[in-house]
Order: C-alpha cells, then structure tokens, then sequence
C-alpha cells in the first residue's frame, strides 16, 4: 500500500485548494443474482488516491488536512468465511487517519461538505440521502461539488513519485501479458485463449485487468468483448489489454499481430502507416504541446500514409482539414491514464478538456477525450489506428460526401485489413516524455518475431 506521507501530503495539497470539507464513499459490492454473489469489487479512484487502500462500504472526510474514517468494524460471524479481518483503528492507522467511527456517525459530519458521485446505485442514493441533494453519477457537479472535482482534476491530472511507481509496475506487467499473448498465439484456436494466456500472466502477479480485455479478430469493433472467433491463417489479432494494481492505477496497452506468424504485404504496409503515426506522435510530446496537435499530427500521417497507398486522393493537410482521415481513424489519439484507464472521465470533460474549450462537432474530432496543454508528470496514451467499420464505410452520407477522395477499387485490395491499432503509455518529463511500455515491441518485424518464437 502507498505510505501514509504520500497520502498526508495529497490531503495537504487538496487543503490548499478548498476550504470545506470533503467526504469520498468508496462504494460497495453489488450482487450478480443473489446477496452474497457479488460482482468483483473496486473502490471509488476518488477514495483510493486519498486513503490508498480497497475498502468496502468506507467513508473518509476530509477537511483542513485532516483525515476522518468511516467504517464499521467486521461481524464477527465474517471471520468464519473470509478469516480474521483489521479492525477499524488498525486501519486507521495505517492510512494515517485523525480519527476513525463507525459509519453510522457520518450523518452528524456532512454538513457544508462536498463529494463526488460513486458509481454503484446504492452509495449514490447513500451519498444524496445524507448529503440532502441529488448525486448523481450521470449528472455533472454543481456548486461545491464542481468546486471540488476542479480542485481533484488539478491533483489528479500530474502524478506523483508514489503514483509512478504504481504505474510502471502495471506497464511492466502489461508488457510481460501481452508478450505471453503472441507467444501464444501459434497453438490457440479461439481469440479466448489468446486472451487467457495474457490475463494468466496479469493475475499471477495477483493484479486485475484495468478494463474489460480486447482480444478480437474483429479489430473493427473498437470496443470488441467477444473471444469465440476461431483463429485463422491471414487473420490479425488486435490486443487492448491493461493491468491494474492492488490500488488501482492501470496501464492501457494495445498491439495487433498476424494468427499466422507473417503480415501479408497489405496488412503491413497499413501497420507501417499507423507506426509512422504512433512514432510522430510520442516525438512531439513535451510540455506546452497541446495534445490537440498531437491528434491532428496523427491524423496528418495516417492520410499521407493512405495516400501514398493510394487509398486516399489528395492533399493530406487538405484530407484532414474535412476530416476524410476519419473514415478510417475515427477515434482520439488517446487519453489521460491513471488511476482508471480513462482517468477522470468521471467526471465528463472537466479534467479533459482546458477551462473554457468544448468538444467539436466535427467528425472524428468529436471523440478527442484529452484537449490540453500537456504538463510534466502527466500519463497519456497514444494510439492511433486503421478500422474498415462497415457502419462508416457504408453510410450513404459519408460516401457521398467522400466520393472524391476515396479510391473505393483501391481500398477494397486492403480487404485483410480489418482493425490495427498500436497504443503506448506516455509519461510527460520536464524536457520531452517517457515511454513507459517501451519494452514492448512494436515494429512489425519485432512482432513478427514474438509470435513465430
């Protein structure tokens, strides 16, 4: 667990930045189909970065500094199924509480204080009940709750010595799983045990996955949850697997590679082009640099690359200027990554975007999930990628639109290219940036060799 300093000096730092207190609930488990059947747990990121441990159905309040803990001691009946649990004052202790009661004595204690939205129904409707007012976790913060979550986005957006050190562990790990998955890959007949192999190498190191695997034939489908494809020779797998330690601070990694071992010459003339994105990407992150840039950056290379293939027609300033780049990279080049892979999207747009600046409406653009200026200490991904989405490549509308810029007999040589996309975490250094899953290989000739091994 984090030293009790660590999180001494991120409750002073919150103190200089509000003057009410502020309670964090850390959530609770809900049940799958009976009470005690629950779905795994995981506490509020709010919670974990001010108490640094796990707990269940826990409050802390924070005010001036000082730390109060809310929690009941376990049943007694409890140490029959789960063994013999800390008390309350040992807990206490070690967080570096000021005081710790039972939970019930919350309620004398919420006065004049803020909060922000847990995630699970029970809490929230606990949170809003005692708190007099509605949190809702759909409903962006108002009055000193939007005060307060300004104040967290502030601490939370750079990370500290201690955060660090959690996140290289995750990014260490991620790479150990997905080196296991492509090694993997010659003997598995189902993207399944493509995904067991790298999940095995996650929980070994008695680590969770930071979000929902990707490991899909199907790299089209951006968010793919499904591990039933057989895999078959001239196939890509696409891979978005992230490890998330004991406390909760992930990684967020992405590779794809061939079923068989070898590219063919259209699937790696498109992986070349996304590598050429991804690599201009992270060569251009430093402080000052707004990530906006990095994104249109990523969208200028990949329209050159698709050009010089002959997929696109015209100039590629030109291209990205009306957003024809899009129909194959629809998405954002990344996102803030910390304590959640998609750190702080809790709490909408507040943390992502610069005070003042709103998402676009433009195609593709409209997905861009971090528009800042990027500050030492920062953690952000990059990932940009190559998708033929049948619902884009098929709407009447954008073909209209695009009928002039897009070489259709062309495109369609690249039949084999469903979905590649190479993502990377990137920390953000005083003079230029660290690529913290740098040990993973990312050339196709290096992925090559891993999966044929």
């Amino acid at each position: 667990m984090l030293l009790p300093s660590t999180l001494h000096n991120r409750r002073q730092k919150l103190a200089h930045l509000i003057d009410f207190p502020a309670i964090f609930w850390s959530g609770n488990t809900n049940p799958r189909n009976f009470p005690a059947n629950h779905f795994p747990y995981r506490a509020s990121s709010h919670f974990l970065y001010f108490a640094g441990l796990p707990l269940i159905n826990a409050a802390i309040r924070l005010e001036a500094g000082e730390l109060q803990l809310f929690m009941n001691d376990p049943q007694p009946s409890s140490a029959l199924w789960y063994g013999e649990m800390p008390k309350r004052e040992e807990i206490a202790e070690k967080i570096g509480a000021d005081a710790a009661k039972p939970l019930a004595e919350l309620e004398f204690w919420v006065k004049d204080a803020a909060t922000i939205a847990v995630q699970d129904a029970a809490t929230w409707t606990q949170q809003s009940q005692l708190l007099n007012r509605w949190i809702l976790p759909q409903n962006p913060p108002q009055g000193i709750d939007l005060q307060l979550a300004r104040a967290i986005a502030s601490l939370r957006l750079t990370h500290d010595d201690a955060a660090l050190t959690e996140l290289r562990r995750a990014a260490a790990v991620t790479v150990a799983a997905h080196k296991a998955g492509m090694a993997a890959t010659p003997s598995a007949q189902l993207e399944a045990a493509v995904r067991a192999a790298m999940e095995a190498v996650i929980i070994a190191q008695n680590m969770t996955t930071a979000y929902n695997s990707i490991v899909t034939i199907h790299g089209e489908v951006l968010h793919n949850e499904h591990y039933h494809h057989p895999l078959q020779p001239g196939e890509l797998i696409l891979a978005d697997v992230g490890a998330e330690t004991e406390t909760g601070w992930a990684a967020d990694v992405t590779r794809t590679w061939p079923v068989s071992g070898n590219f063919s010459s259209t699937q790696r003339d498109i992986y070349d082009v996304v590598l050429a994105a991804h690599d201009a990407c992270i060569a251009k992150i430093r402080p000052g640099v707004e990530y906006a840039d990095i994104h249109l950056l990523a969208a200028t290379v990949i329209a050159e690359g698709l050009v010089d293939l002959g997929i696109l027609q015209g100039n590629p300033e030109n291209l990205v200027a009306i957003d024809a780049h899009a129909l194959f990279f629809p998405h954002g080049i990344g996102h803030l990554l910390g304590l959640d892979v998609h750190d702080l999207e809790d709490l909408g747009d507040l943390a992502g975007y610069e005070e003042g600046r709103t998402r676009s409406e433009r195609f593709g653009l409209g997905y861009l999930r971090l528009n800042r200026p990027l500050q030492p200490g920062m953690l952000v991904t990059i990932e940009p990628g190559f998708y033929q989405v049948p619902a884009i490549l098929n709407d009447a509308n954008l073909r209209y639109k695009y009928q002039n810029v897009v070489n259709w007999q062309r495109l369609s040589a690249f039949d084999d290219v469903r979905g590649i996309r190479i993502e990377d975490d990137v920390l953000v250094t005083q003079s230029g940036s660290e690529v913290l899953t740098n040990a993973l290989p990312n050339s196709a000739s290096a992925v090559e060799d891993i999966v044929s091994c």
